[in-house]
């Protein structure tokens, strides 16, 4: 399994309009081949960072199989009226579990 972390920096004054908008763009995430689960955290230091965590099965569902898709294009038309920076991405896997 891979985590896909994606780092998002809202407009200040958005951050609700953009968490609605991920809310209506998860179910996108959720039908993609190899996607396992969503998560969407706030920073309570920085309330306009936030972290979208995605697991998929492997790294081509992400990087290929959903980036190639239409669900793609109609989350980044959802969601980025409200970046105030490009998001930045990461792919991590699990060395340690509990």
């Amino acid at each position: 399994m891979v985590t896909e972390i994606a780092h998002l920096r809202v407009t200040t004054g958005d951050e609700l309009a953009f968490e609605s908008a991920v809310a209506e763009a998860a179910p996108l995430f959720r039908a993609a081949p190899g996607c396992r689960a969503i998560r969407l955290t706030r920073s309570i230091e920085v309330p306009r960072l936030y972290r979208l965590l995605v697991e998929w099965e492997t790294i081509e569902h992400h990087t290929v199989s959903f980036r190639e898709s239409e669900a793609f294009s109609r989350w980044r038309e959802l969601v980025s009226p409200y970046f105030a920076a490009p998001p930045e991405v990461e792919h991590v896997v699990d060395v340690l579990r509990p």
